[in-house]
């Protein structure tokens, strides 16, 4: 993702920089879900199911709010918000 390198098996992103960022679980769960997604306008809802669960039932700002903490440790991550749909 434009120079930002995502390691699953150490669940670790290395960014464009060179530091090492350890998010939290749900964080890059989210993260390797829009990584393998990239180009795709994505619906809170469908990113809600893939990343929580079916069985989720709080707020969809829930992925918004893990969006900016993510924004916040990874500054420049190419994570572009869609108006009225969710995110790309």
């Amino acid at each position: 993702m434009d120079g930002f390198e995502i390691d699953g098996g150490r669940r670790r992103v290395t960014t464009p920089s060179g530091e090492t960022v350890d998010p939290t679980a749900r964080e890059f769960d989210l993260l390797w879900y829009l990584a393998e997604n990239r180009g795709l306008a994505l619906s809170r809802d469908q990113i809600l199911e893939a990343v929580w669960g079916y069985d989720y039932f709080g707020e969809t700002r829930t992925v918004d709010v893990h969006v900016r903490q993510l924004r916040k440790k990874l500054d420049g991550l190419p994570l572009e918000t869609v108006w009225g749909v969710g995110y790309r």
